[in-house]
């Protein structure tokens, strides 16, 4: 899924910045913490969040794409209570289908309330974007509709511009924001996540995404260094520093992610009543490069498939397929000389599972530990694992409320006692039985808003709650009746209290929604689920199929129109240039998620050269005739050279071929050139240049290549007819691209940035045969679709895919 916050301003990130998600942490600090989740200041569910922009002339975006269910325009203020034209009113409510991964669909439903009426946008000075540009706001938001009206097949892109912020009687300028599903739809997606689940259990599906988690039970024994290694500390050629070792008192809950090629752990422990000390205090630890280097060390340490070893490294577990390398102990044997560095050549033995990661696991104590040992859990974000923090709260179960519904402040302190442990709290006016509703309310919030108490405060943005929308009419007295109670609102005035309600229902749209009135919805902390689903790389058909731009110049694709392009990503394609394989889409999600391809940079830097390589996904092989793949990989004669200086001179030039020769050195050494090649890449056998043509997302070429890609799966891609398996097998052909980039290192470049330079060092180690100017306007693209900024690239020849 693609998903963005309601707000995209532009930010500086420091070039060295360990922050994995900066733009949430800025929207972040636009919380109005008087309008917090998913408790009001009077006790009430508040099952949104207000967000209140540095400059309320920031325009409010849809977070991901949508279809309208209701939406309301107004040209002017509502009229509160009182009458007093204060509130506005406009609003649109989305509804979202997504995926989180292979058969794990995902509706959800986003809000956005109070929108500035057109008055006030003329009267600020707001020039909304027009209709017709990138992102720009529709025609139909700028159109009073005199009441809520329904969606009537409207639909949005993500970074599209809805409206901007307004106000509710008067409070400061906001947006109200709300993100839920409903309960059919809740139980299809959760029902198999673990949020508030206290038994952690691996999980036997492969939805795995985001940071990977560890639950390691107390009295385990963690090692000094693994087993096996040799005099200078190091296994099969991977270093593994000498620790304390020692054994952990207290079970562990071990967080582990990836950023910019570092791996970073966080690791908390758990005393006997739940509750959890971090013990990465300052910082979560940092083992630099180790994502970079992960292809190495899963070679080296995992001779029967590197390719599982990868994912055991990753997410602890294989998730791709059935596990290939040999389970075992975890004792690697000893090593034939202990003296010599790397111990490169072990004593033959199956290769091992194990899985050593180091580990704090008492304060300032660390060690190392098998996590592929099943008495450890593994999960991952995508099972929303209650220890951080995702807890369900249901008020017909949870006895965290009073008879009015209302939340109890000390029913909610037990919660918190048993989540996170004790928590200081603010002394009450009085007992709580004895004091007034407006007593309790303050307690309530001088109990949320107290500084001391943040982990309360970040606990609450783990709640995933089961409570009626306010925008419901016929929720309204069940909200709100109690108001007319002795010592409230509206003691023994009827009248106001009939007035509040009509002002409360000129806000309500329910009516206008396919949502059933009277029913409960599911609601999260909004920022806290863009940011969690954030982390997860996988994109549907129609995400992926934006992809490659609609116009563009002929070498990056021409007119591509918008079924064909989804026929790509799904059908697959047949040219006079070759084949592509169906399903693409699929495999690439697959691949993303092993290989790490979790940042929009990363995906669009790996986009811009496959999408060159492939021709757009129209070929998974380079094309040529038997004659062609025998001069490129095979044997090249003199005479053949000097015919192709005197007839394909510019061709040779393209692609690099003359490097400035005259024709008498480009035949003495061209010829030599192409032997040296063919022999050092194992290309000795007569058709082995058409046999091992360049095929793959990103072409793997000659036999050693295919040689080495089939010993990293443990497979065999040498014997015909295997080799044409990375043309025509979508999961082959975008797994050896994966493989292909990690093994070249290729994030080290593609995280340094989006400029053309970095686009141009990216390919440089891919390889390709030219189509730079190509490759760099692929990636501006991808880019721009997906990343955050609204703004699209200066380009005249590039337009942006659209659904039809």
């Amino acid at each position: 899924m693609i998903i963005s916050p309601p707000f995209l301003p532009q930010i500086q990130v420091p070039a060295n910045s360990t922050a994995e998600d900066p733009l949430m942490d800025e929207i972040d600090k636009w919380i109005d913490h008087g309008g917090r989740y998913p408790i009001a200041f009077d006790r009430r569910w508040h099952t949104g969040l207000h967000l209140r922009p540095s400059n309320r002339t920031v325009p409010v975006h849809a977070i991901a794409d949508g279809e309208v269910v209701a939406y309301r325009v107004c040209s002017d203020p509502l009229p509160d209570s009182f009458d007093n034209k204060n509130t506005n009113g406009g609003f649109v409510l989305l509804k979202h289908a997504t995926e989180t991964g292979e058969g794990r669909s995902l509706i959800f439903y986003s809000l956005y309330m109070h929108l500035l009426d057109n008055t006030g946008i003329t009267q600020t000075g707001i020039h909304p974007p027009a209709a017709n540009q990138v992102h720009g706001m529709a025609d139909w938001l700028r159109q009073p509709t005199g009441g809520p009206m329904s969606g009537g097949n409207k639909k949005v892109l993500r970074k599209d511009v809805l409206g901007y912020v307004g106000r509710c009687q008067d409070g400061p300028w906001h947006l109200h924001f709300e993100i839920f599903t409903t309960g059919t739809d809740f139980n299809k997606y959760f029902g198999m996540t673990q949020p508030g689940q206290i038994g952690i259990a691996t999980p036997s599906g492969n939805d795995c995404w985001g940071h990977s988690y560890y639950f390691v039970p107390a009295g385990q024994t963690f090692l000094p260094q693994p087993p096996g290694v040799d005099a200078h500390g190091y296994l099969h050629g991977i270093a593994f520093p000498r620790k304390q070792g020692g054994q952990s008192a207290q079970s562990l809950y071990v967080e582990m992610y990836f950023y910019k090629g570092d791996k970073y752990t966080n690791v908390w422990s758990v005393a006997s009543d739940g509750s959890r000390t971090l013990l990465t205090v300052d910082k979560p630890d940092c083992e630099t490069n180790f994502e970079l280097d992960m292809f190495k060390r899963a070679t080296a340490l995992y001779a029967g498939c590197a390719s599982d070893g990868y994912e055991l490294l990753r997410f602890g577990r294989v998730i791709s397929h059935s596990q290939t390398a040999a389970s075992s102990s975890g004792q690697t044997p000893p090593p034939v000389a202990p003296e010599l560095l790397g111990n490169p050549h072990p004593l033959s033995a199956s290769n091992p599972l194990a899985t050593w990661h180091c580990i704090q696991f008492a304060t300032g104590q660390y060690g190392y530990i098998d996590a592929n040992r099943p008495v450890i859990q593994k999960l991952s974000d995508a099972d929303f694992p209650f220890f951080r923090g995702w807890k369900k709260i249901q008020a017909s179960t949870d006895g965290l409320f009073d008879q009015h519904g209302l939340w109890d402040l000390e029913k909610l302190k037990a919660l918190v006692c048993a989540s996170i442990g004790g928590v200081s709290s603010p002394g009450t006016l009085a007992p709580a039985i004895s004091q007034t509703p407006q007593q309790q309310g303050a307690a309530m919030e001088q109990y949320l808003s107290d500084p001391h108490n943040k982990a309360v405060q970040e606990l609450l943005q783990g709640f995933i709650c089961e409570a009626p929308s306010e925008w419901d009419r016929t929720n309204t007295d069940d909200r709100y009746r109690h108001l007319l109670d002795a010592g409230e609102h509206f003691e023994g005035n009827q009248r106001a209290y009939e007035q509040f309600k009509s002002f409360v229902g000129d806000l309500q749209f329910w009516d206008k929604t396919s949502l059933r009135p009277g029913d409960k919805v599911w609601f999260f902390h909004p920022l806290a689920f863009i940011r969690h689903f954030r982390r997860c790389p996988w994109l549907t058909l129609k995400e992926q199929a934006q992809l490659l731009p609609r116009q563009s110049i002929a070498d990056a694709g021409g007119n591509i129109p918008w079924n064909i392009s989804k026929r790509r990503f799904s059908e697959g394609a047949s040219s006079q240039n070759g084949t592509f394989p169906a399903n693409i889409w699929v495999s690439l999600n697959k691949m993303w998620v092993k290989y790490g391809f979790v940042s929009s940079l990363r995906r669009s830097h790996f986009l811009g050269q496959v999408f060159k390589e492939t021709g757009a996904f129209n070929y998974a092989s380079e094309w040529g005739d038997a004659e062609y793949f025998r001069k490129m990989y095979e044997v090249y004669t003199t005479t053949e050279a000097a015919s192709d200086f005197d007839h394909k001179r510019p061709w040779l030039q393209t692609m690099g071929f003359l490097q400035g020769r005259d024709r008498p050195t480009y035949i003495a050494q061209r010829p030599g050139e192409i032997r040296h090649k063919a022999e050092s890449n194992g290309n000795v056998i007569s058709g082995d240049g058409a046999r091992f043509r360049g095929r793959g997302l990103i072409h793997l070429t000659w036999r050693n290549g295919y040689r080495d890609y089939g010993s990293f799966c443990g497979r065999d891609f040498e014997s015909d007819p295997n080799p044409e398996l990375l043309q025509n097998d979508a999961n082959v052909a975008a797994d050896s691209a994966g493989y292909f980039w990690v093994m070249k290192r290729i994030n080290r470049k593609a995280d340094h940035g989006s400029d053309n330079a970095d686009v141009l060092a990216c390919f440089r180690l891919v390889g390709g045969a030219g189509g730079l100017a190509a490759r760099q306007q692929f990636f501006r693209y991808t880019y721009f679709m997906l990343n955050d900024s609204p703004t699209m690239p200066a380009d005249s020849q590039l337009a942006v895919q659209v659904e039809v």
